[in-house]
């Protein structure tokens, strides 16, 4: 066999096998926030911006549509979110916070503690690796032809 196709000779193994780990840390997390790792991403992304646009939603995680639209409705069910039809432009909806959503954030605060020590590494090293992370999702988006244009 070529050593190309040896799992552990794969750029992506890693990358799948830590994004599921990770997840797997979140839950316990999350439990209390009744969300799940998703939908506290889209969470996450409205308490920096909200109102946005779902497509502007869509660019900032990496979701299409199809992915993000039934999370939304699940948030919407919820209580956390409202989608409405812009009206200067029907053809885009914008997402918002309620005021359910908004006083989630409070509590959405000791997620990210939580998962710092859970994590057996110094501050200085998650920075680091974050940050690496962030380069190569950078790098990744600039690759991909459906982002070209």
């Amino acid at each position: 066999m070529s050593d190309l196709l040896k799992l552990d000779q794969q750029l992506c193994f890693p990358l799948y096998a830590a994004s599921n780990l990770m997840t797997r840390l979140y839950r316990p997390l999350l439990e209390d926030l009744d969300l799940t790792y998703p939908q506290y991403l889209v969470m996450l992304a409205l308490w920096e911006t909200a109102p946005r646009s779902v497509g502007d939603l869509g660019k900032q995680l990496f979701l299409d549509t199809g992915t993000l639209t039934p999370l939304l409705k699940r948030l919407q069910t919820r209580g956390l979110i409202s989608r409405q039809r812009d009206p200067g432009d029907e053809r885009r909806v914008v997402v918002d916070l309620t005021a359910e959503g908004k006083a989630l954030k409070e509590k959405a605060e000791a997620v990210p503690r939580g998962l710092l020590c859970a994590l057996p590494l110094p501050l200085e090293d998650v920075v680091d690796i974050r940050d690496r992370l962030q380069h190569f999702l950078h790098l990744l988006a600039s690759a991909d032809p459906r982002n070209q244009g």
